[in-house]
């Protein structure tokens, strides 16, 4: 029965990848409790499989026009430059506070996100360009340095610091799938060098998940503006105290 669970959380895991952009994060207990991996095992498989659900996201969301590539591109190089710096202070410095303070910053912005959904809030800078680009590249540098030291995948940061920034949701959605490429490359990189893969769990997880992706995405086009506001709300509040939780080892 191991087999068909996992390709039942795949196939959501990669719907809510493809919708909301979060959502990767529940592969890693999955293949942990249901495929018998260590968690260490589990981070390097789930990771490998981003680069592809990734891939497959970011070109689906291309092709309808819904990935703004001057808020993405800024996003991308912070993100790229800090993910090493993260992987490094993360052999180096106990990550459990940061891993804290990280989750507290989802839960915060998902509330947020959920009770102002029927507001409307001007996107940070807005009329200064280069103040914008500056700052991007400084949140892209959060979530790369986040990600790398914690485990936890791009979009998880990405999407909530986006929207209290004002961005609107598909945009921010848009980008966390491209700044979920980079994040699962840079972390698969180093977990060749010294990490271990179920490379059959690997194809069969990658398989469902993008197979989810493109359900997810043809879903997040049909929603509401709001309703899409409430459910990135709803499951930043989950995933940042599933974190906490991990992050307090309970």
């Amino acid at each position: 029965m191991t087999i068909p669970w996992l390709i039942a959380i795949s196939l959501v895991v990669g719907m809510l990848i493809g919708a909301v952009g979060i959502g990767g994060i529940l592969l890693i207990p999955a293949l942990n409790i249901l495929g018998g991996l260590t968690i260490q095992e589990a981070m390097a498989t789930a990771l490998a499989t981003f680069i592809f659900t990734g891939v497959i996201g970011t070109f689906s969301f291309q092709r309808r026009g819904s990935i703004d590539w001057g808020i993405t591109v800024p996003l991308c190089i912070g993100a790229a430059i800090f993910g090493f710096f993260g992987a490094w202070a993360n052999a180096k410095i106990n990550a459990h506070g940061l891993a804290l303070i990280l989750s507290s910053i989802i839960v915060f912005a998902g509330v947020y996100t959920f009770y102002t959904k029927n507001k409307t809030k001007a996107v940070v800078f807005k009329n200064r360009p280069g103040l914008q680009q500056v700052l991007l590249v400084g949140v892209g540098a959060v979530v790369g340095f986040g990600s790398g030291l914690t485990g936890v995948g791009g979009p998880a940061l990405s999407v909530p610091m986006m929207i209290l920034l004002g961005f609107p949701p598909l945009s921010t959605i848009g980008a966390s799938q491209v700044i979920q490429i980079l994040a699962a490359i840079s972390g698969t990189a180093g977990n060749l060098q010294y990490g271990s893969f179920d490379y059959k769990l690997l194809v069969i997880c990658t398989l469902f998940e993008i197979i989810g992706v493109v359900l997810g995405v043809r879903i997040v086009h049909a929603m509401n503006a709001q309703v899409l506001r409430s459910c990135v709300g709803v499951l930043c509040i989950l995933v940042g105290a599933g974190l906490m939780m991990r992050a307090l080892e309970f």
